[in-house]
């Protein structure tokens, strides 16, 4: 009998994880069931800073996501911890800034697993996906257009790169 192997663990990063992140929480979780990984990759969502914590992600952001079949309502916002430096295999900050304070307070042997979520982007050629809070509708469908794209370049990435040997397994 052969060990289990170990969920992957991803972590999304915005500010105050309230729009971005818990939507590309959602979006990633919804294309990882669609693509029969949804019990191989745990996916959860913290903001930079802690000013919403336990609070549910912006109304406009659960409407936009709702439209395009994504539920964001059982979501809470809360604050990266050291722990999830430990505990994440990715970590995929939204923008600059964010991915920024995440290097200024990773230990140095979790480095590598940060990133930006824009980086498996296939169909958008943006580095992030910018903040629609001081926005409107555009800035939210926005939003949703690029963690779209990225969560299906990032489904595919590790489909590819880190779950392929584990799927020849039983």
């Amino acid at each position: 009998m052969t060990a289990t192997p170990k969920k992957l663990s991803v972590l999304m990063v915005c500010m105050g994880n309230i729009c971005r992140s818990p939507t590309a929480e959602a979006v990633l979780r919804h294309k990882l069931q669609a693509a029969g990984l949804g019990d191989t990759v745990d996916v959860d969502s913290a903001g930079t800073l802690a000013w919403h914590s336990g609070e549910p992600p912006d109304a406009r952001s659960m409407a936009h996501a709702k439209r395009r079949g994504y539920n964001l309502t059982a979501l809470r916002a809360r604050a990266v911890t050291p722990a999830d430096f430990e505990a994440s295999d990715f970590i995929l900050a939204m923008d600059w800034d964010n991915l920024g304070w995440l290097e200024e307070r990773c230990p140095p042997q979790h480095l590598s697993k940060l990133g930006r979520l824009t980086q498996h982007a296939s169909r958008h050629q943006a580095e992030v996906v910018p903040d629609p809070y001081q926005g409107g509708s555009v800035g939210f469908e926005h939003v949703l257009d690029l963690v779209e794209d990225a969560c299906d370049g990032f489904v595919a990435f590790l489909l590819r790169e880190k779950l392929a040997p584990r799927r020849g397994t039983s």
